[in-house]
């Protein structure tokens, strides 16, 4: 008897370890169709607080349908997308032409940032020789890399991609419209694909995830646009770069500030190159030696992110995720060091599914218990 048990379990473990191996090939080998899908429903968190929002407005005491609400809400979230990259794109390419127009010497005496540069790079490397010339360099390194036998490949790959993009993209709108008109329909979902006895505790569990990553995506959002606001003033108002300069490179600062560590440290430099390029291509910000505004403008960035550091992190991550921030910390460490950026940027959003499963389906373990010390609490949590 005692025989046969040990067989039946053998096989009920043999059985689940397949699933789970066949679970993985599939996911493998559809991980872009996973990919939109995921996509999708990140855009539905963010879009679930416009449309209950939308709910609210009502004509003769009825409010639209949630497939029209749905739409609005798509629309108005690629709007903002669309107004940001407007705003961004057309900075950076009047920076790149005052960059690339100035003279090696103009009326005010200024000599050109590039020959300056050069100079710096041949007394700091003697070895470069004294003809050395950057641009010539870069651009024989770019003519390399575009040689002319290649160019029908590159076109090809450019075509590809654009297909690839526009097919994901409308891959993820289409999703996205269901999931933002029915914010039920990821956990029927999931919850179609586990046993009965568990149904319902999966959909609870995808419900508080949807609740969670829903504040931490918005509160995110909250975040570089204060962080935008903050650097777009100072240098506006200090710096003296121009207000739609000012914001442009605030705008660039404040999304490559999503990167954990190390796109705070990324947007700061690019913003002192580029406020240094406008000071010497047109003369734009304030009247003091170069190396000065260079600094003035590091302090500006450096305050943001100070002010970002200690009040916009904290009050997201305590109100969002619930974790404190040496967890956060130690998480971030691990997904760079097993996926770089990459894993940095998904570290947050993993971290707190990962928290929600646990404290529903593992809350008697001691692990758990001593990380999640409420957990009681957070599985009998509204989490408006």
């Amino acid at each position: 008897m005692e025989k046969e048990r040990s067989i039946d379990r053998l096989a009920r473990y043999i059985i689940i370890l397949g699933t789970i191996a066949l679970a993985a090939v599939i996911c493998y080998f559809f991980s872009s169709v996973l990919a939109y899908i995921l996509l999708a429903f990140v855009v539905s968190l963010i879009g679930q607080p416009v449309l209950h929002l939308l709910r609210r407005i009502k004509i003769k005491g009825k409010s639209a349908p949630d497939a029209v609400l749905a739409i609005i809400t798509i629309l108005v979230i690629f709007a903002l997308l669309f107004l940001l990259v407007i705003q961004v794109i057309p900075v950076v390419t009047n920076i790149v032409g005052e960059a690339s127009s100035m003279n090696a010497q103009d009326s005010s005496g200024r000599y050109n940032i590039i020959d300056q540069v050069n100079g710096w790079i041949i007394q700091m490397f003697p070895w470069v020789g004294e003809d050395f010339d950057g641009v010539q360099l870069l651009i024989q390194k770019i003519s390399e890399v575009l040689d002319l036998s290649n160019i029908s490949g590159i076109l090809g790959s450019v075509a590809s991609a654009v297909a690839g993009i526009a097919v994901g993209l409308f891959s993820v709108i289409f999703i996205s419209f269901f999931f933002i008109k029915d914010d039920t329909l990821f956990g029927r979902i999931i919850g179609s694909l586990v046993p009965d006895a568990i149904e319902e505790r999966v959909k609870k569990t995808i419900l508080d995830i949807e609740r969670l990553l829903s504040r931490y995506f918005i509160g995110l959002i909250i975040e570089i646009l204060g962080v935008v606001v903050l650097n777009g003033l100072g240098l506006w108002l200090i710096a003296r770069i121009g207000f739609n300069y000012a914001f442009g490179i605030a705008f660039i600062a404040g999304l490559l500030n999503i990167i954990p560590y190390v796109g705070p440290l990324i947007g700061e430099l690019i913003g002192v190159v580029l406020c240094v390029i406008l000071k010497y291509g047109a003369g734009i910000g304030l009247g003091v030696n170069i190396w000065i505004f260079a600094l003035i403008v590091l302090c500006i960035m450096l305050a943001t992110q100070l002010v970002d550091a200690f009040i916009y992190q904290p009050l997201i991550y305590s109100t969002s995720i619930k974790a404190s921030p040496l967890e956060i910390f130690v998480v971030l460490l691990i997904a760079g060091h097993i996926g770089g950026v990459v894993g940095m940027l998904i570290a947050i959003p993993a971290y707190t599914v990962i928290r929600v499963i646990a404290s529903r389906f593992f809350y008697d373990f001691k692990p758990v218990k001593r990380l999640i010390p409420d957990v009681e609490n957070e599985n009998t949590d509204t989490l408006i």
